[in-house]
Parts: structure tokens; sequence; C-alpha cells
């Protein structure tokens, strides 16, 4: 990757071969909720995916913490991917989705999104912030993230970020509490409402004069035990195909990547082991600053067949209305739950409703809510 990116800076248009990014098919192509067709629409597509934030290893940033680490290489993929999933939300939620990013982009909005993502301790969801806060979910600084970790720790992170108020929600044991949600997103302090009271009429007070926060919402969840289980196919390329898509975190054993939309049998991702220099765009105003900005785009994606994937990975969504997460939550009972006889995700009003036993036969145990770790429920 590290060669592809120098050739990438390098690239001339009259020099380079048609890159094998998207295949030239009939087969509609996604990506993050939008359709397009391979054979008409290529340059959009490849206009699109240019225009996602693409994240990858650094090197050369300040120490994180007193450990002497300064770079990621080796290590920080899953929390690279974590950042992508956040950018994207951000770009969407300022932006919009039909936004394009071109090497000339100066909108004051889109390089204050940047900045909260630049390798510096002080700002929000930086690699610093990332990995010092995951060792309060037991990863030390260095040591490698699964898609539920990074999940616990961007919820904790984004509860600081008081520009963009969103309230990110992981959704735990593949069950998504709708109620509990909708209480979250309407809560305008922290003594609004007590989640997990005991009452009955207490969890039925849902703020609904109160403005709806914008929602991210992540879904750890676990495919097969080795591989992803074929069942699953259908269901896990329909995630793309949503208006609410953030893509997926997931990847290769060991080797994160950042899916955001699928061909055919094949899923399109942004690749984040690629090393570069750590670098600054503040306002874009110098040569540097703009080659850096460069940096952060990604001029090709990739594809992977769908079998060779991990089978952990945590699907995300941005609601930024209220409507918007009632229409995911009936696209989700449409496509994710009568599609099989072992749905992707659970949907229930309130946590009573949780399905719980003891027969280790069945598919969904309640896990205990604090934990972080990445053995996740098999669904197959």
């Amino acid at each position: 990757m590290d060669l592809m990116f120098e050739a990438y800076l390098t690239h001339e248009s009259t020099s380079q071969p048609e890159p094998d990014d998207i295949p030239h098919t009939k087969d509609p192509v996604w990506i993050l909720g939008k359709k397009y067709n391979a054979i008409k629409e290529l340059e959009e597509i490849r206009r699109d995916i240019r225009s996602r934030l693409w994240f990858s290893y650094r090197k050369g940033f300040v120490s994180i913490g007193d450990t002497g680490i300064t770079s990621d290489k080796g290590w920080g993929c899953m929390l690279r991917c974590g950042q992508m999933v956040i950018a994207q939300a951000l770009l969407f939620l300022h932006l919009g989705r039909e936004w394009r990013w071109t090497p000339a982009s100066k909108d004051e909005t889109y390089l204050r999104i940047i900045r909260l993502f630049e390798d510096v301790r002080c700002v929000p969801y930086s690699i610093h912030q990332i990995a010092l806060t995951g060792a309060s979910e037991g990863k030390q600084v260095g040591e490698w993230f699964g898609p539920n970790t990074i999940a616990q720790v961007l919820k904790k992170l984004a509860a600081y970020d008081q520009w963009n108020s969103i309230v990110l929600h992981v959704a735990l044991d593949n069950v998504l509490v709708t109620n509990e949600v909708k209480r979250l997103c309407r809560q305008t302090s922290r003594n609004d409402v007590d989640l997990f009271s005991e009452s009955t009429s207490d969890k039925s007070k849902i703020k609904s004069n109160s403005p709806w926060k914008p929602l991210v919402l992540i879904i750890p969840l676990r495919l097969g035990i080795t591989d992803i289980n074929p069942i699953y196919f259908n269901a896990f390329k329909a995630c793309f195909t949503f208006q609410q898509s953030l893509g997926i975190i997931g990847g290769k054993p060991n080797h994160a990547l950042y899916f955001i939309g699928c061909v055919g049998n094949e899923v399109i991702f942004l690749d984040p082991h690629t090393t570069q220099p750590f670098g600054s765009v503040q306002y874009k105003q110098k040569e540097q600053e703009r080659k850096t900005d460069c940096t952060y785009h990604c001029q090709n994606a990739s594809r992977l067949p769908l079998v060779q994937m991990d089978p952990s990975v945590a699907a995300c969504f941005l609601c930024r209305v209220e409507s918007e997460f009632d229409s995911l939550c009936e696209l989700i009972k449409e496509n994710l739950l009568s599609t099989t006889n072992q749905p992707l995700i659970e949907i229930c009003e309130e946590r009573d409703h949780w399905r719980t036993t003891t027969n280790p036969q069945d598919s969904f145990n309640v896990l205990d809510l604090s934990d972080s770790s990445d053995d996740f429920e098999f669904l197959g």
C-alpha cells in the first residue's frame, strides 16, 4: 500500500493504466447508501470514493502519552477505521451526502472536520485520544483493537464532542432497543431520564418535545466462527443500500478494513495500511497543507470477496433526525429480519423484551453491558 500511495501522489493520467477498483459490470454498485451504474457512472463512483475521508497509518507525530510511540504502523488499523466512520458521519451531517471533494476544496466546515482527527493530543478523535481511551477498555497503547472495542471507545469520545453533539450508541448482543435510542437522542442532560430505571413508567417517558441529537448507531456482530456464514451475505450487502449507511468496520484476521460499499459478491473498502508522515491541514493556505489534505483522500478503493472477510464486523449508520431512525428500523425489519431464519439483528422497544436464556444453543445470550471485549455473540 505504501508504494501504491506514492504512485498516487505522482499520478499522471496519461501514464497510468486503468485501475481495477470498480468492475465493469451490470450489477449495481452501492457506496454508502447511493446506487451507481458501473458502466455509465464510473467516474462519479470514483469521485464519491475520493470524497470520503481516508485515515491511514502515520509516523512522526508527538508521542502518545509517555509511551514514546510516535507511529501507529502495525497496530492502529482498527483505530483508523473507527476514525473513518465518525468522519463520514460528520461530512454527511454538515456538508450532505452529495458533497464532493477536490484538491482545491477549502470549505471551512470541511477543514474543521479534518482537524478533529489530526494526530495531536488535544483534538477529540485523534489517534492519541483513541489509544489512551482504549486503556479503559483493557487495551494498552500499541495493542490491536477489535470492532467492539473501537465502538466503545468512540462512544466515550463522542460524549465530549460539543461541536457536533452527536449521540453514539452501541447496540450490544445484536439487539436494537428502539426506545432506549430515542431516550438517548432526546436527552438534554444527565438527569433527564434514567435509562436503567426499574420502573416501567419511567422507561416510557421519551421527551418528544426535546430536539433530536444526530445518532451514530454501531451494531457489533459476529457472522460465523472462522468465516462469514453465506446465509448472511444478502443481509450484509443490504446494509450498504440504506441511505443511513456509514459502512461496516471489519476486515481480515488482525487486518482491519473500512467497507464502504459492495458490488456483486464483493465488498469495496478503504485500506488504512499505508504509512504517511504526520502533517497538518490547518486552513489549507500553505503548499504543504494542501499536500497534506490530499493524503486524507484515497485515489482508488479496493475490493474483497465476501468469503474472505473475517466474521467479526460492526455495521454503522447515521440518523440525522428521528424519522431517519424510524425508517432505518423498518429497513432492518424488511431486509435483515425477514430474509433468513437467523436474522442479523433483533429489534424490540424495551430492554425488558430481550430474549434471555441459559441454553448454550440459543443464538442470543445477554452480555454484561459493561463488557467491551471482542468476543461477539455467534449468529451462525
